[in-house]
């Protein structure tokens, strides 16, 4: 892909939830686009239609109207759960980590579910926590052992495990102490800017917003205004 394609495109976009009783227009033709190597925000109040945008670019549904492209191709016409395993990687606010497994174990889960072998996905986990920087005597060591920082950065770890350069994160910081989550920020800015990494953060932190290389802010399930970059929001 040539450098300074978008690896994600949001063309006119729309999403809305159904039932038998009512209809709720959730997101309303956005239009947004995504690169290698930068660090954006999704902010705006709740109901402001971030998470379910967030969902339609992790393949987890699809748009109603519109269509999300993933280096120009629609993920109606992808593999999703390929897609899922491969390309978007999604780290969590609250971490989901599986709690009878390893460190280890949870890294290489999902590398393990696409085929990598026993010792070489032990091999790529074992370089991935070093990465995320945290030390060799947490591998053998189970979730409920692990602060939430360490918590968090294992799960960017098991994400980083993906094929792919996009890295999905919903509210990272959300169940962290300031410290914990500056650190989080840090390691998500250098993954964008020194590996080339796409990250796009929804949250309501402010501090993240203001490092990142372009904010999108949210409302009404439009975007109301991008900037870039923010310094104090």
């Amino acid at each position: 892909m040539p450098e300074n394609t978008p690896i994600l495109e949001i063309k006119d976009v729309s999403y809305r939830y159904e039932n038998k009783y009512r209809s709720v227009n959730v997101l309303d033709k956005v239009n947004c686009s995504f690169e290698k190597g930068r660090l954006y925000a999704l902010i705006g109040k709740s109901g402001s239609g971030k998470s379910t945008l967030l969902s339609l670019m992790a393949g987890l549904m699809l748009p109603v109207g519109g269509e999300v492209l993933y280096e120009g191709k629609p993920t109606s016409s992808l593999d999703l759960v390929r897609y899922r395993r491969e390309n978007a990687a999604v780290i969590y606010q609250s971490f989901r980590l599986l709690p009878l497994l390893t460190v280890t174990e949870n890294v290489t889960y999902p590398m393990e579910l696409r085929g990598v072998k026993g010792r070489q996905a032990r091999k790529r986990a074992e370089e991935l926590i070093k990465k995320v920087d945290l030390p060799e005597n947490v591998l053998h060591r189970f979730p409920s052992m692990l602060s939430g920082g360490e918590q968090q950065r294992v799960a960017i770890a098991r994400a980083l495990g993906m094929e792919g350069k996009l890295l999905l994160a919903d509210e990272p910081t959300g169940n962290l102490d300031s410290d914990n989550g500056a650190r989080i920020i840090e390691l998500l800015l250098s993954l964008a800017h020194e590996d080339g990494y796409c990250v796009v953060v929804v949250t309501h932190d402010m501090d993240i917003a203001a490092r990142a290389d372009k904010v999108f802010r949210m409302r009404d399930g439009r975007i109301e205004e991008q900037s870039e970059p923010v310094k104090n929001p």
